[in-house]
């Protein structure tokens, strides 16, 4: 089945390039199936490239799926055309009276900033309260995860010695999970962080469970005992290249980075990378649209 997403969206043509179904909304319009509607709060600067990334992996589903992007109405981005945050972003103040089967929030590169300092911290905080009676389930990704579990719980960040830049192997602690069918023991994952929580602050919290870790970075995805919240702090939506745009942005900058580690063949940045954790991040989607969203939302989302 179709992704669902606006006829002039750039991601359609990327897409439809790469052999995936996307359904324009004219003919959408005339099937008689009701989409999940999946709302993507977009925190990164790179707002194209993280639609692209996300709607690939939201695509390998046997479902339809109608996907709206929400921005932030107390900031700005610095780095993305203003005619396409027009035509393709809404504001909450438009969606806080609707309801939807998911939710992801994504990263942003803020890892150094005090969180009551962002500066749409009191809106991204109104948006996951609001979550609460208005999603079915969200997803939180890197950045978004770790504010999204010091909002929700209180746990704190901790920072690394150094920035944690490569391709890592993960652990599943809890196999019978249905977020995990498909995926083996052991699962490979890029990460791209400076901070992340410790495995004690977790077990604090009867709410959460710990479902993956990893020795490099701890604990790497969670989620509430009644599944509403996810917390992936691994960034398995990244294309092949994302870590290599990385290094190479901050090897610019002067900033000296390590090589991504477990990334380029023998530690080579000259070699093309090699990509470990494709279908793990399309299994990891597509789980927690089926088993998570598609399984147990109501038919009438506005009627729970």
């Amino acid at each position: 089945m179709p992704i669902k997403i606006p006829d002039s969206l750039p991601a359609t043509a990327v897409l439809e390039s790469e052999n995936i179904f996307v359904m324009t909304e004219y003919r959408a319009m005339h099937q008689d199936i009701r989409p999940l509607n999946v709302l993507i709060l977009n925190l990164m600067p790179t707002k194209v490239i993280t639609e692209n990334q996300l709607l690939r992996k939201l695509s390998n589903t046997p479902l339809q799926i109608k996907v709206e992007f929400l921005q932030t109405a107390s900031y700005t981005p610095q780095h993305v055309d203003t005619e396409h945050m027009e035509s393709f972003y809404t504001t909450f103040e438009q969606v806080k009276d609707r309801w939807f089967d998911g939710l992801i929030i994504t990263g942003a590169p803020l890892a150094f900033v005090p969180y009551e300092e962002v500066h749409y911290w009191k809106e991204l905080c109104k948006i996951m309260e609001w979550a609460k009676t208005h999603v079915h389930s969200t997803m939180h990704i890197c950045w978004g995860a770790l504010a999204g579990l010091y909002y929700h719980f209180g746990i704190p960040t901790v920072e690394y010695p150094e920035k944690l830049s490569g391709v890592y192997s993960n652990t599943v602690l809890k196999k019978s999970s249905p977020l995990f069918r498909g995926f083996d023991d052991v699962f490979n994952a890029p990460h791209s962080r400076e901070v992340g929580i410790l495995k004690e602050d977790v077990d604090k919290v009867p709410e959460l469970e710990l479902i993956a870790d990893s020795e490099a970075g701890g604990p790497t995805i969670l989620k509430t005992t009644d599944s509403k919240n996810f917390f992936v702090l691994c960034h398995l939506e990244y294309d092949a290249n994302t870590l290599e745009l990385e290094y190479k942005r901050d090897f610019e900058k002067g900033l000296n980075p390590h090589i991504p580690y477990h990334y380029y063949p023998d530690d080579d940045p000259t070699k093309e990378p090699v990509v470990t954790w494709r279908s793990a991040g399309q299994l990891l989607f597509s789980n927690w649209l089926n088993y998570y969203v598609y399984q147990t939302t109501p038919y009438d989302i506005g009627n729970k």
